[in-house]
């Protein structure tokens, strides 16, 4: 992350605070005049939302900047998406969720709902945590090479050092992998 660009950093910001407006404000920890939650914000839910908002912040900013690269990690990326949904989950409250008290009732919501939310907390941290590092892992071990300007080549052409036959692979009589099948076949 030390060598993110100013723009990753604005769109880090700007996605934690979307995030945080939109779990908290319909789970009732951040209180407003639309919404009136029926049980009260534990001390803990108010950890898990602003480390929740954070967290996808950062997701969000890996995969900002350079080039588009090909989606290789759908199922990564819905996974994230999860992690928020159970962030928001999480810190809810148990009676408001009117899916909880569907299929629990309001006794369940209580009983069997509400010891889960801790749970489903850091899961939803962990996972969170987890894309993260494999974002931030992938991004190290693959970094975007720089786009070098004309002027460099030109100059990089004219000295003892620059070898054109080196950019080609061995093996390869037209320049590109698996040359050899191809022409082999």
């Amino acid at each position: 992350m030390r060598t993110w660009t100013p723009r990753q950093w604005a769109v880090a910001v700007a996605v934690a605070f979307i995030a945080g407006v939109a779990i908290g404000v319909p789970t009732g920890v951040v209180p407003t005049p639309f919404y009136t939650r029926m049980t009260p914000v534990l001390w803990w839910n108010y950890p898990v939302w602003v480390a929740s908002s954070l967290l996808m912040g950062l997701l969000v900013a890996t995969y900002v900047g350079g080039p588009p690269a090909p989606r290789t990690d759908g199922p990564r990326g819905r996974r994230a998406l999860l992690a928020g949904v159970l962030s928001a989950f999480a810190v809810g409250c148990p009676i408001c969720n009117k899916l909880v008290v569907l299929a629990l009732g309001v006794s369940g919501a209580l009983s069997y709902w509400a010891p889960a939310q801790p749970v489903l907390a850091v899961a939803s941290l962990a996972l969170l945590v987890h894309a993260l590092v494999r974002r931030l892992r992938a991004a190290a071990e693959c970094p975007v090479p720089t786009a070098s300007s004309g002027r460099d080549t030109e100059e990089l052409q004219g000295s003892d050092h620059y070898d054109e036959r080196s950019l080609v692979p061995e093996g390869s009589r037209f320049g590109g992998e698996g040359s050899d099948r191809a022409a082999a076949g």
